[in-house]
């Protein structure tokens, strides 16, 4: 079986998967509140920028939740195939709230910052907040660290992110990525600007934080805008697949399959087949029905099987 299979019985998202977004969104919450009252009693541009930087992060992970529960309502004659993609499409929201609203406001408040600086108040709450904040989203980010983990099957990192179909994984992990990014970021403004009496450099502490935001809602965007289009099973899997129909007493030939994600553990999959003519349409009946519960029963996460009977091309032979 493929690797990058994870048998399943329903639709239902791993536990795993939901638990690291509540505790991102339980950890967001309460260090943007935490966040806005140091950014008031300091007037910290950076502080600011963190803490609407958080607020982004608490809505994109009740996004995320909603994704997850509309994706599991079950497949009716107006959605024959389910709401598997919901969770694809709540994630590419999530994507550009980070883009538009995380990245777009933190960028402005470093400009406005450094048109006009203001001299920082006392340090102390910022620095006891920042120090709070790493706890949680370090927390956070631990809980989405292993939850990642569990799905690499001893892939490189980018080399299982770039092939996950489970978003409710990877955007927790880049969002608390960047939240541990930003608060040394937004540390490194705060002491710098208050040493050297330099409030500008708050201001620019700011707008690194945005162009952290903007990297990584690039790279979600990417990915999840690939996954609502629609992206095909591994060559692996297909591989697979294709040498198991083949052993079968009915088929002459396979030609290479059709298929595609319709949710993370939810795949299509249309197998085109020649079989040998010398079958009556009974027998043909049954070898279908027999190949796509073969199919089914072998890998579970192959949830609708589609054959399609051809005339395979077989490759010319020289001389």
């Amino acid at each position: 079986m493929s690797n990058a299979l994870v048998p399943a019985a329903t639709t239902t998202e791993p536990p795993s998967s939901k638990v690291a977004i509540v505790a991102a969104l339980a950890a967001n919450l309460a260090i943007a509140i935490i966040k806005f009252v140091a950014a008031g009693f300091t007037g910290s541009s950076a502080m600011l920028a963190e803490g609407i930087h958080s607020v982004v992060d608490t809505a994109n992970e009740w996004l995320l939740l909603l994704g997850l529960r509309k994706s599991q309502r079950p497949a009716h004659e107006g959605r024959p195939f389910g709401y598997g993609k919901e969770l694809y499409f709540w994630s590419f929201i999530v994507s550009i709230c980070i883009f538009a609203i995380g990245g777009g406001i933190s960028l402005y408040e470093g400009i406005e910052h450094l048109r006009n600086p203001a001299r920082m108040g006392e340090p102390t709450w910022n620095y006891v907040v920042l120090g709070l904040a790493f706890l949680f989203d370090g927390a956070s980010f631990l809980v989405a660290r292993r939850t990642f983990n569990a799905q690499r099957h001893g892939r490189s990192f980018w080399r299982a992110f770039r092939s996950s179909k489970d978003p409710s994984t990877f955007v927790v992990l880049f969002e608390d990525a960047a939240d541990l990014l930003g608060l040394i970021v937004a540390f490194l403004g705060v002491f710098l600007s208050h040493y050297f009496n330099a409030p500008a450099l708050d201001g620019v502490a700011s707008l690194l934080i945005g162009v952290i935001l903007l990297v990584v809602a690039g790279l979600l965007l990417r990915e999840n805008k690939s996954l609502l289009l629609g992206e095909p099973a591994e060559a692996s899997l297909l591989q697979e697949v294709s040498t198991l129909v083949g052993a079968d007493a009915a088929v002459a030939a396979t030609d290479t399959s059709l298929s595609t994600y319709l949710s993370p553990h939810e795949i299509l999959l249309v197998l085109r087949i020649e079989f040998h003519p010398t079958l009556t349409a009974v027998q043909l009946t049954e070898a279908v029905g027999r190949l796509e519960t073969t199919v089914k029963n072998r890998y579970p996460d192959v949830r609708h099987v589609f054959v399609e009977p051809c005339f395979v091309r077989q490759p010319a032979r020289n001389g």
